[in-house]
């Protein structure tokens, strides 16, 4: 049976269907549990949280569901590069964004204050949470770490853009592996080498990646209908997991021009930037991401000073509805994205799956 796979057994889900944590605040607990309530897995993206708000948001999630369901971390980048930012390529980066600011009449503002929330401190808070499942992106959490998760039982899925990366995983004690293709929206996880553009399409990691571990594998980008889904998990994918289209439903937080953007009638067109967080991410093209794609990495500010330095700008924006300044991160999906509610969604995706297994197996 196409739902009955080596994911589906150790995530003690239905259906291998996953939902894909988002950073940034667009996750919501309601997203997560309708998900998980269907049958699949609904995740929760963590990174913009405190360890309170962690418990928080893990009581929430348990209250809407008892089903299996992710939370997820971003793992610190070894070699940060904001360690090595200089003042000089600061002052390129305000030279050159400079007239995006006078036209909304704003002063280009100094070096940003910020103030992270501590990856520690997370991490003691969903031990003290005890997830179902826990997945991480940009990294390997440590031995330490992996080996208290398992005393806990939490399963533990790492996400891998190259088959090097997965390889690692694997090493590391991951249970379940997402292999994440260049069409996936939002920010690349590379960890291996952050900076460079290393780009496979889903298929092809799966293949390679496959050729590579022993673990499930979980096939991600790109992938938004039954038949996109079916085509890889042939290939051998174990499960798959959908941001983009999950990012449109009612439930997600995004905002309703955000989710408006996704379900335009016509393809989205996506780019790879750095220039609204300072880490490779893929949105929606814009005015805005044409206009600054000249910009050497090493000049705009890496994550999270990029954000914090465009916040006045994108606040502008928003309030005059100058959506050229805004970040809409999206995916490039396998089809026009048109469901506003995550459990149709849910629901067209198995019935098709189970309309195409039942015809493979008949002919």
């Amino acid at each position: 049976m196409w739902n009955n796979t080596r994911a589906t057994k150790l995530l003690r889900i239905k259906y291998p269907i996953i939902q894909g944590p988002f950073g940034g605040g667009f996750s919501s607990a309601g997203l997560t549990a309708t998900v998980s309530n269907c049958g699949g897995m609904g995740s929760f993206g963590l990174n913009a949280y405190n360890a309170e708000e962690i418990l928080k948001i893990n009581r929430d999630i348990k209250t809407l569901t008892d089903q299996p369901y992710a939370l997820n971390l971003w793992v610190p980048l070894q070699n940060d590069p904001i360690e090595q930012y200089t003042s000089r390529a600061f002052e390129q980066l305000k030279d050159a964004v400079r007239p995006y600011f006078d036209e909304l009449g704003l002063d280009v503002p100094d070096y940003p204050e910020y103030e992270e929330n501590t990856y520690e401190n997370q991490v003691e808070a969903i031990l003290r949470a005890k997830p179902p499942v826990m997945s991480f992106i940009f990294g390997i959490p440590s031995k330490e770490i992996i080996h208290a998760l398992k005393q806990n039982k939490t399963t533990i899925i790492i996400t891998a853009t190259t088959p090097e990366e997965a390889l690692l995983a694997e090493a590391a004690g991951a249970d379940l592996v997402v292999a994440s293709g260049a069409a996936a929206g939002g920010h690349r996880a590379s960890f291996l080498n952050p900076g460079a553009q290393l780009l496979m399409d889903t298929a092809t990691l799966v293949e390679e990646t496959l050729k590579n571990i022993k673990i499930p594998v979980i096939a991600a980008g790109g992938l938004s209908d039954g038949d996109a889904i079916y085509k890889v998990m042939k290939l051998g994918a174990s499960a798959v997991q959908l941001g983009t289209a999950f990012l449109a439903t009612d439930e997600s937080n995004a905002t309703d021009v955000h989710k408006k953007k996704l379900l335009s009638e016509e393809r989205l067109k996506t780019t790879l930037t750095k220039i609204y967080s300072g880490r490779l991410a893929r949105a929606v093209a814009n005015d805005f991401t044409e206009g600054l794609k000249h910009l050497q990495d090493d000049i705009v500010a890496p994550y999270p000073v990029q954000g914090k330095f465009l916040a006045p700008l994108r606040q502008a924006a928003i309030a005059r509805q100058k959506w050229e300044y805004v970040a809409f991160w999206a995916g490039e999906p396998s089809s026009v994205l048109v469901h506003t509610s995550a459990e149709k969604l849910f629901h067209s995706l198995t019935e098709r799956l189970a309309y195409l297994s039942s015809k493979d197996m008949a002919d």
